[in-house]
């Protein structure tokens, strides 16, 4: 299974996902979201940063279903989905990830006729600390 590529900027987001939280990158001083997590705030150019919990609904704003030719890594899973994820607390917010049937179930858990654009999806997290996502009604 490939692992994301943990710079600084995006380390706590990760560390805090370990731990079952969903935060997003805020800026110190304005206040705005910002994700993904960078050095500067794109709105008043500060380099304070907080991370922000957030609750973890939202929207399925896009989807794909992968098939076969993949990376070897997947090639067994497919076909699976990948959503994009607008969140109900930040809708400027927008994160990528994996709708499965249940926390830490394969990527292929869930039917890819079950995955609509807007279904409310609800945040989870495998055991390894990825955020997946689980429909708020199965």
């Amino acid at each position: 299974m490939l692992t994301p590529v943990i710079d600084p900027d995006g380390a706590p987001f990760w560390q805090y996902a370990a731990q079952g939280e969903l935060r997003i990158q805020a800026c110190a001083d304005c206040g705005e979201l910002r994700f993904p997590p960078r050095p500067c705030c794109p709105h008043c150019q500060s380099f304070g940063t907080t991370w922000r919990k957030v609750g973890g609904r939202g929207r399925v704003w896009s989807y794909v279903v992968a098939h076969p030719p993949l990376l070897p890594d997947y090639a067994e899973q497919a076909p699976y989905n990948v959503v994009v994820v607008e969140l109900a607390d930040a809708p400027r917010i927008r994160l990528v990830g994996n709708l499965v049937s249940r926390p830490g179930a394969p990527l292929n858990s869930l039917s890819p006729d079950r995955v609509r654009i807007g279904a409310r999806v609800q945040v989870v997290f495998s055991d390894d600390g990825l955020p997946q996502w689980v429909l708020e009604r199965p």
